[in-house]
């Protein structure tokens, strides 16, 4: 049977049936961990609008649905048609941050159901993770974790990032995670305050800040932690900006617990710069959900306006990137309890010199 937990969006009334097409939305609603792939649900029934690339994959990944041929009926939006009539479907909610223009007028001529815009209904659902997501979660960040100490053994001097980046995708694998792809940041030096940086043929000198943010998916569900070293002895000035750093995720991680909004968490994971020259060097988005994608919903940012609820799981990433010198940034991974939260990254925060 498909997702149970997409019965909370029909409490709401919004319409009869919704139309997926988010391969994260669609895999959560359905178990199907194919792409190029739709789903139009009501209450009772599931319908996957694939193609003949995944309809046995279909079958065997979600019995229950049923796999409807989109090229038999000569177009996605023709197959959803004719299951919206048969079904005499009146109101279709769909995801209209995704769905293209070209899709929607086919839609619309295909149909005079009633298309009612449905953004971020189905991530809002998502947020709140059951103990099997939560399971995966917890496998995706012990995975990350093992990879991190394995890559602490390849930082030296002359190495470059890609083939740096390379072995930590590589570990994770070795250690249990989903082939599937999942970027990584790794990058060195005056590179670390680039927030997203691509790791790049740079190699790595004595002294050097190493940023690895970075993660894994496990049965799909993604882990994302970033760890901050030293390339041999930090300097000075190394360990001032380090120790900030740190005492700006603890701060940030003292507050993190259920009935507690997401802006409380920004203005906690500041406190420690407020009064500094670093203050200006500090990113405003410090922290998103995270489970099938690897942003989700709630974000950590200065308008806040998310109150957490137990069984979130969320990342927390507070940074200092300083232009022309580099920057340092600690992520965790941790669940949102009553009082309080888990964290699911064992690695301390603790600044190593390697």
């Amino acid at each position: 049977m498909f997702n149970a937990n997409i019965q909370k969006f029909f409490d709401k009334g919004m319409a009869d049936a919704i139309f997926l097409m988010k391969g994260a939305n669609v895999r959560w609603a359905s178990g199907f961990k194919g792409a190029d792939s739709y789903l139009l649900a009501t209450p009772e029934r599931a319908f996957l609008i694939t193609d003949p690339r995944y309809t046995e994959q279909a079958g065997i990944e979600c019995p229950d649905i049923k796999a409807v041929n989109w090229r038999e009926k000569g177009g996605v939006m023709k197959a959803a048609a004719e299951i919206i009539k048969e079904l005499n479907l009146r109101r279709i909610a769909f995801e209209d941050d995704a769905l293209t223009y070209q899709l929607y007028s086919a839609l619309s001529k295909e149909t005079d159901a009633e298309l009612i815009p449905a953004a971020g209904e189905i991530e809002m659902l998502r947020s709140v993770k059951t103990v099997e997501e939560i399971q995966y979660l917890r496998a995706a960040c012990d995975i990350a974790c093992r990879a991190f100490y394995r890559i602490l053994e390849d930082i030296r001097v002359g190495v470059t990032e890609k083939e740096l980046a390379a072995k930590l995708s590589a570990y994770m694998v070795f250690e249990g995670a989903d082939t599937q792809p999942y970027g990584n940041i790794l990058i060195s030096g005056p590179n670390t305050s680039l927030l997203h940086g691509i790791p790049s043929d740079r190699a790595l000198g004595y002294g050097d800040f190493v940023l690895m943010d970075y993660g894994c998916q496990f049965n799909g569900y993604m882990s994302d932690m970033t760890r901050t070293v030293v390339v041999g002895k930090a300097t000075d000035e190394q360990k001032r900006v380090y120790a900030l750093e740190k005492q700006m995720i603890e701060d940030s991680l003292a507050v993190m617990k259920a009935g507690i909004d997401t802006g409380e968490v920004y203005r906690a994971s500041i406190k420690a710069i407020e009064n500094t020259e670093y203050f200006k060097y500090h990113y405003t988005g410090v922290g998103h959900g995270i489970g099938l994608f690897v942003h989700e919903h709630p974000f950590i940012n200065p308008a806040g306006g998310n109150v957490y609820a137990p069984n979130t799981v969320t990342t927390i990433e507070p940074g200092l990137y300083i232009p022309g010198w580099g920057g340092v940034r600690i992520e965790d991974q941790v669940i949102i309890k009553e009082g309080g939260n888990e964290n699911l990254i064992s690695v301390p925060h603790d600044l190593i010199e390697v």
